[in-house]
């Protein structure tokens, strides 16, 4: 009899479970995994090194495309990062405003996750259920920026502009009438704040129909109970950060740790597992909804209170008022200045993390003095999560990669930078 051997499959690029172009060269023995190898580099876009041939506030845009799931967290880190090398003060509204979108991100994100990771492992109605959630939240950043995605809004010195007085509202058409159009504009009657507020009020009810579907479902027990155990010293070990450290009973959190902007006023908690495996990283996510959700209000109930400046005064940091560079010759110079020349970073070096949604997401500047970074380097959390891949998945079935690529939240834009 002829000696059986493993042999090599390819699980990718092109896979609908890879979440981007991974490919996954999987050592089987039957369907036992043995050995899984992830390939990257099929996607690189040298994100750093473009950076070095533009100006920092250029630069600004192509942070939304790295995890272009969690767009306002990486724009969050950059704009921090910025900040602590030219010391620039931002005003306290500009800072709930940015906690305030960083955590309705982290919602967008999750959701996102939640609903492909449920699809990834048979559960297909959980996909439609978190997609209607993003819908409100898209708009919530359509209101501010006017893009759905790729926001740009978060700028160094503060925010683009600040929260608008009314929300878009939908028109009668064709397809809709008078009657459908009142019940969705329902809640668009007032300011952005009111619908961020209407949607703070609905979604805890809203969580609890996502765990109805998965959290008690014996499917998905199977599917994601024990699979995937990561302990505690291997999780800090293999540099894992986010849910994926404290689904593994680390309560480790940058918002708590190193707090940034106000985190450090705000009331919420941190939620970590037991067993480190892909069932507590999912209810650990899902806790953090409820936390985001909590997170918000707060931000919601200030802003409404506190009027202010959204950005630095600075006009060598920040555009002027659009009506006083059309009516003052020293606006317009500074206006031009800024979108020609940009501004120059005093020389030296920073690192500024955020917790994002997937993790630690570090951005490490050096400046030579000049209008353009020297060098730039992003710490993308996936990145670390992903090397964990043939650990995670040795001893596993082929269906239970997928569930390991799930549990893991890969969004390749910012790990193959």
């Amino acid at each position: 009899m002829a000696e059986i051997k493993n042999y090599t499959l390819n699980f990718g690029p092109q896979h609908p479970a890879a979440h981007g172009v991974l490919r996954l060269v999987l050592e089987l023995d039957g369907e036992v995994i043995q050995r899984a190898d992830p390939h990257i580099g099929l996607l690189h876009r040298a994100t750093e090194k473009l950076a070095e041939s533009r100006t920092y506030i250029q630069s600004l845009p192509y942070m939304d495309r790295l995890d272009y799931v969690s767009m306002m967290s990486n724009e969050h880190a950059y704009c921090l990062a910025i900040e602590k090398l030219m010391a620039i003060e931002v005003p306290e509204r500009a800072q709930y405003i940015r906690v305030m979108y960083a955590e309705i991100t982290r919602l967008l994100n999750h959701l996102l996750w939640l609903g492909c990771h449920g699809f990834d492992c048979g559960a297909m109605n959980i996909l439609i259920y978190c997609f209607r959630e993003r819908e409100a939240l898209f708009d919530m950043y359509e209101a501010v920026s006017g893009a759905r995605m790729h926001a740009a809004y978060f700028r160094p010195g503060g925010v683009y502009r600040d929260l608008p007085d009314a929300m878009p509202q939908y028109k009668v058409s064709k397809i809709r009438n008078a009657k459908a159009m009142a019940q969705l504009n329902e809640n668009r009657q007032g300011s952005l704040l009111d619908f961020i507020d209407d949607f703070v009020q609905k979604f805890p009810k809203l969580v609890d129909e996502y765990e109805t579907l998965l959290t008690d479902n014996r499917i998905w027990k199977q599917r994601t109970v024990g699979v995937g155990v990561v302990s505690p010293e291997r999780a800090l070990n293999l540099g894992f950060t986010g849910a994926m450290l404290r689904g593994s009973g680390i309560a480790w959190d940058l918002r708590k740790q190193q707090p940034y902007d106000v985190y450090d006023r705000l009331d919420f908690d941190i939620p970590v597992g037991k067993t480190g495996d892909c069932y507590d990283r999912y209810l650990v996510r899902i806790e953090e909804m409820r936390q985001s959700n909590r997170i918000i209000a707060q931000c919601v109930q200030w802003l409404r209170a506190n009027p202010g400046p959204v950005i630095t005064d600075d006009h060598k940091v920040a555009a002027p008022a659009r009506e006083a560079m059309k009516a003052n010759m020293e606006e317009l110079i500074h206006h031009f200045k800024l979108f020609t020349e940009g501004f120059h970073v005093p020389e030296g070096q920073a690192y500024a993390a955020v917790e994002h949604p997937k993790g630690e997401f570090g951005i490490y500047l050096i400046s030579d003095g000049a209008n353009k970074p020297y060098r730039l380097k992003i710490r993308p959390p996936g990145f670390a999560h992903l090397a964990a891949m043939d650990e995670m998945s040795r001893g596993h079935m082929i269906a239970d990669a997928v569930a390991v690529i799930g549990t893991m939240d890969i969004v390749f834009g910012e790990i193959d930078r």
